[in-house]
């Protein structure tokens, strides 16, 4: 089976790492059919679009499901390690997304970074999907941050 490419923002980062947004009913099983085992999510539970019970989905397409919940206005950098840790803790194929993979790309930068990739790579691949680091936004300050390391 191909990798779902319909899903939101969608890239596959290596053999064992994709990344998405939102996931909706159905999703996960087509992520365990794809070989996914662990789901990390850092999407707010309470978002519109998160999917519902997404724990239970998770467990009932055998898939191992990590919750860091990230608010986009205040991404910090307890949230980081905590993703690290998972990400590192687990060599199985795994699957992270939030809504609009915003979160994730920026996350997997400062993974990348810290794990020994080139920084013009490592921003490539976050380039891929969105570039918080080159507007004024009020909303994306906090992400310039967090990617620059500004405060």
């Amino acid at each position: 089976m191909s990798d779902p490419a319909d899903i939101r923002n969608w890239l596959r980062l290596s053999e064992r790492v994709t990344t998405s947004g939102r996931l909706q009913p159905g999703d996960p099983q087509r992520l365990a059919a794809i070989g996914v085992k662990h789901v990390i999510n850092l999407a707010m539970p309470d978002h519109p679009e998160a999917l519902p019970n997404d724990e239970a989905v998770m467990r009932a397409a055998d898939l191992r499901y990590t919750h860091i919940p990230v608010h986009f206005d205040a991404p910090d950098e307890h949230h980081y390690r905590a993703f690290a840790a998972t990400l590192d803790a687990d060599d199985r194929p795994v699957h992270v997304h939030c809504i609009m993979n915003f979160r994730v790309s920026a996350f997997f930068y400062r993974y990348h970074r810290d794990h020994g990739m080139s920084e013009a790579e490592a921003r490539a691949l976050m380039e891929q999907i969105w570039t918080p680091h080159t507007t004024d936004h009020p909303d994306v300050k906090p992400w310039r941050a967090f990617v620059t390391g500004e405060r």
